[in-house]
């Protein structure tokens, strides 16, 4: 069997799916890849929020498959939306990395954080009201040489990344315990055409089933949980045992929950009480936004 891989063409979408490839070629599978450029990876100048969120990492992708472009593609589990269309299927988790952030910096005491995520935004405020943190868009060696040239004194990256791409950096790993990580952070999946064989293929030489109960108890809690791109939300299970929590923009307040859940339907229940609980910040959050963006 030989199969067409697509990816995008950044270095840690290649590391990736050199990791998904090697991992394959055990299993017997032959693999070429095809590169597919995304909104994601041309539309660097403006927030993820504003260009339909990290589904547009996905999107291109996606329509490939559906094309009979390639075969499959590897994605940043985190980037894959919970609505799907027809066609495709994620056929396998691998073993999950780091789910935590990362502070890369070279200073005991960065006052200028770079990101532009909301919710990692938000932690950060929590934690030091006093921080100034700015937007910044771009592959984790752009986001590593502004850091470098003096544009920020610290900036915010998934430590999984970094490990998957071999980099040594200066800084230091939050704990994802305080700073609550992104719902599937640190994990790679694999998504297909709808094809029973060929998804029993790759299950067999790449699935990892702790790492698939763990992601999609997340994904259920974050379907109900809603508030979209735009609200800053982490959530993260291991073995079980969740933590979600949702935050104001600037991270002055905020309602967090755990739980150890047993299946789906306990998840989904978790996220709809969460989001009771959490209705006023997402709301608030979205207004925000809509104000902001011009909306």
């Amino acid at each position: 069997m030989s199969l067409v891989i697509g990816t995008r063409g950044s270095a840690l979408a290649l590391a990736q799916t050199a990791r998904v490839r090697e991992q394959l070629g055990e299993a017997g599978v032959e693999t070429t890849v095809r590169l597919v450029a995304t909104a994601g990876d041309t539309a660097t100048g403006v927030p993820l929020h504003e260009i339909g969120g990290q589904g547009v990492f996905v999107r291109a992708l996606d329509d490939a498959i559906r094309r009979g472009d390639c075969d499959l593609a590897v994605h940043s589990m985190k980037d894959i939306p919970a609505q799907r269309p027809r066609g495709v299927v994620t056929a396998a988790v691998l073993p999950r990395d780091s789910p935590a952030d990362f502070l890369a910096t070279p200073h005991a005491a960065p006052c200028v954080i770079g990101s532009s995520s909301t919710r990692r935004r938000a932690q950060l405020l929590r934690h030091d009201p006093g921080l100034d943190v700015r937007g910044i868009r771009g592959n984790v060696d752009t986001r590593l040489k502004r850091l470098a040239d003096g544009r920020y004194d610290a900036i915010v990256l998934a430590e999984a990344g970094l490990e998957r791409l071999g980099l040594d950096v200066a800084g230091r790993r939050l704990d994802p315990e305080e700073f609550v990580p992104a719902t599937n952070q640190g994990t790679i999946a694999v998504v297909s055409r709808d094809d029973p064989a060929l998804a029993a293929t790759l299950m067999d030489a790449l699935e990892d089933p702790v790492s698939r109960r763990d992601t999609m108890l997340e994904r259920a809690v974050m379907e109900e949980l809603g508030g979209g791109c735009f609200t800053p939300i982490g959530c993260w299970c291991r073995d079980g045992r969740l933590v979600a929590e949702v935050l104001s923009l600037d991270g002055d307040r905020w309602v967090r929950r755990e739980a150890s859940l047993d299946g789906e339907e306990a998840a989904r229940a978790f996220g709809r009480m969460l989001r009771a609980e959490s209705a006023d910040l997402i709301r608030e959050a979205y207004e925000r936004l809509r104000l902001t963006d011009g909306g």
